[in-house]
């Protein structure tokens, strides 16, 4: 079923710029896994974030966890302590194995719209009203836009807190970018 697990182990090791590997990435077997780890890592102040896996590793809606490896013993004995290790925890020595952004930030002038992995949100610029929510296949996402469209972004919900699925997590992603680009 993972057979990319062995294939990233084989082979010569390949090398970078410097030679010198500073960053790796946790693989699990289901998102939610990944969410409950960056949020307890984050809640330890580890310096971790959310990723789309590289893509010799894909496998659907997935999601990698990168962080630097100075971190690992760090990460792997609070991950132990919680009962949540990963499938495997891989260097980034190649470009293939390179975590993939997952924003996109695309500006309509009087609009501003923030893509985070197949979550999509866009604001009024003048207003900070969220005026459309697209993506995703999840069945949460018609009640997400529901509850969030038409409100402001200080006034709307967190996704997070009213979705379920990977397209909320995704959502609240977009959110955030947003928040943080419009200084709410």
């Amino acid at each position: 079923m993972f057979g990319w697990l062995k294939r990233i182990g084989s082979g010569r090791r390949a090398t970078t710029r410097s030679d010198a590997v500073d960053r790796g990435i946790m693989v699990f077997e289901h998102t939610s896994e990944v969410i409950r780890c960056e949020t307890l890592l984050k809640e330890r102040e580890l310096p971790v974030r959310v990723m789309g896996p590289p893509p010799e590793i894909q496998t659907g809606c997935d999601l990698v966890i990168e962080f630097p490896l100075i971190e690992e013993l760090n990460i792997r004995r609070v991950l132990e302590q919680a009962g949540m290790l990963p499938l495997t925890i891989v260097p980034v020595t190649a470009p293939l194995l390179t975590p993939v952004d997952l924003f996109a930030v695309t500006d309509f002038g009087d609009y501003l719209m923030v893509r985070a992995a197949n979550m999509k949100m866009t604001v009024a610029r003048d207003t900070l009203e969220i005026v459309n929510i697209s993506g995703g296949g999840c069945p949460d996402v018609p009640y997400l836009a529901s509850e969030m469209v038409g409100k402001t972004l200080a006034a709307a919900p967190r996704p997070r807190d009213i979705g379920h699925t990977l397209c909320g997590y995704a959502l609240q992603l977009a959110y955030e970018e947003l928040c943080r680009r419009c200084s709410v």
